[in-house]
């Protein structure tokens, strides 16, 4: 808006001068712009015919004025749709998600799901943890859907060119069972939230080269995508947001995310390991001891872990 403005006296101001320039008057050129007050008078009369609420009156004969002029109505024509256009695009196009910075690797009994978090104690797999949150205090987010997929180039068998691949990942859903989405009835703000994406192998060493039955030790150009769809409440509008993770870039890190504690007395923003957000766990802590068959639920690894 500061900048559209800005334009607007600037393109009024230069009409102004224009429009003294070319003023059939006895008045010298000089007395003429020694009159401040009736420069920025007609400075301002421009910048009104710029936005739509006022006309030049040009000089009969004046073929200059009569450009002049049209340019300014023509302008206040456009200025106040480009301007809705604008603040429309700003409204609806909406990214209330905070990412954090780094998609962290860790084994998959590490996962806050107890049940999967058993079936997986005694297993070398790893999984992925993608974190976010809503920090928009003023927006309702509800019916939050999260999908990843993989991207990767391979060698065409036929012309040894590169061929776009994409392939659909699970993730864990609330029962932390893979599935093809994870979803959220109402996104709280400020409250973290994580999408679980299981390796099903082993992740020994970063770039991890194997995901869910695929290979990449051939592939180039791996990249993750987690999207998020929303829905917002009042407005009515559909948020869309995603996040790409480079395999051979710096997105991804070894090592359990540092766990926030909740705590409904205070604000989100004073709750306890909020500061380390970003932050990676120094020990992961031990694989939870129960017994094979056992419907018991898993001792936490670390303190921490608990939130």
């Amino acid at each position: 808006m500061a900048m559209t403005l800005g334009a607007l006296m600037a393109l009024s101001t230069v009409i102004a001068v224009a429009w003294t320039l070319t003023e059939s008057s006895p008045v010298p050129l000089a007395d003429r712009f020694g009159d401040v007050e009736k420069v920025v008078s007609t400075s301002l009369e421009a910048l009104r015919a710029c936005v739509g609420t006022d006309n030049l009156s040009p000089q009969d004969g004046n073929l200059t004025h009569q450009v002049l002029a049209s340019v300014a109505s023509v302008t206040g024509a456009l200025a106040p749709a480009v301007v809705l256009g604008v603040v429309m695009i700003k409204l609806f196009a909406l990214r209330p998600f905070v990412w954090r910075r780094r998609a962290s690797i860790s084994h998959a009994w590490a996962a806050d799901f107890p049940g999967y978090s058993r079936e997986h104690a005694a297993s070398d797999d790893a999984i992925i943890a993608v974190r976010f949150y809503n920090y928009l205090d003023n927006l309702t987010v509800v019916d939050l859907r999260a999908r990843a997929h993989l991207r990767y180039l391979e060698r065409s068998p036929h012309d040894g060119s590169l061929v776009i691949y994409k392939k659909w990942l699970k993730v864990l859903d609330e029962k932390g069972e893979p599935a093809d989405e994870r979803s959220w009835l109402a996104v709280e703000r400020g409250a973290p939230f994580t999408v679980w994406i299981p390796l099903d192998a082993p992740a020994d060493a970063l770039p991890f080269r194997h995901i869910q039955g695929k290979d990449l030790s051939d592939s180039v150009g791996v990249k993750l995508l987690v999207r998020l769809t929303a829905r917002t409440v009042g407005l009515g509008t559909e948020v869309v947001d995603e996040r790409w993770f480079d395999l051979d870039g710096d997105d991804f890190e070894r090592g359990r995310f540092t766990p926030l504690h909740a705590d409904p007395a205070v604000d989100v923003w004073d709750w306890r390991g909020w500061d380390g957000f970003d932050e990676v766990l120094a020990d992961e802590g031990t694989p939870p001891d129960v017994p094979p068959g056992s419907d018991a639920v898993p001792v936490p690894r670390d303190p921490s872990a608990a939130g």
